[in-house]
Parts: C-alpha cells; sequence; structure tokens
C-alpha cells in the first residue's frame, strides 16, 4: 500500500501556502527538474514528500546553491539508493 506521505493528491495553492513560495516558484523548480508533479486533467498535484522536499530546495536556494547543484546532489542520492537496493537484492537472492 502507498504511503500518504507520497500520494499526489495536493494542489499547487495548498503547496504554495504550505511552503511559503509562489506557485511560480514551484513551477520553476519542477522546470528545473528538481519536482515531478502528477497531472490530472492539467492540474498538477503534489504530495507531503514534495512538500517537505520543496521547503528544503526553498532552504538550500536561501543558503547560494545553485538548483543544477540541488539537481545534482538529488541525482547522485537516487543513484546511491538504487546502487544499494541491487546490492541487497542480490545478497537477498543468494539466501
Amino acid at each position: 500500500m502507498e504511503s500518504y506521505k507520497h500520494k499526489k493528491v495536493i494542489s499547487i495553492g495548498i503547496v504554495s501556502e504550505l511552503t511559503g513560495l509562489s506557485p511560480r516558484q514551484i513551477r520553476y523548480y519542477e522546470e528545473r527538474q528538481l519536482i515531478f508533479p502528477d497531472r490530472s486533467k492539467g492540474t498538477r498535484k503534489y504530495s507531503f514528500a514534495d512538500v517537505e522536499w520543496l521547503v528544503e530546495i526553498a532552504n538550500k536556494r536561501e543558503e547560494g546553491v545553485q538548483t543544477r547543484e540541488i539537481r545534482y546532489e538529488m541525482m547522485k542520492e537516487i543513484r546511491e539508493t538504487m546502487r544499494k537496493g541491487q546490492i541487497n537484492a542480490h545478497f537477498r537472492s543468494r539466501m
């Protein structure tokens, strides 16, 4: 079952209120491939995990971190998570 934290059900207006970011800023982070909302009939839908990530992005931006650096670190973390999953799967299959 999918965790409530990852269900994409929150509109951009609510995300804006929760994060303090404008809808324009949120769309910009989507354009920069830092956030990936679902779309339903043209409406963007976000999860609570997306909200947390947007707050983290905003904090990094306030510290002067460029969006390309944030994306690079994000992709590095994703690759590391995938690598760990592959290693774990390999050892589980040997048991």
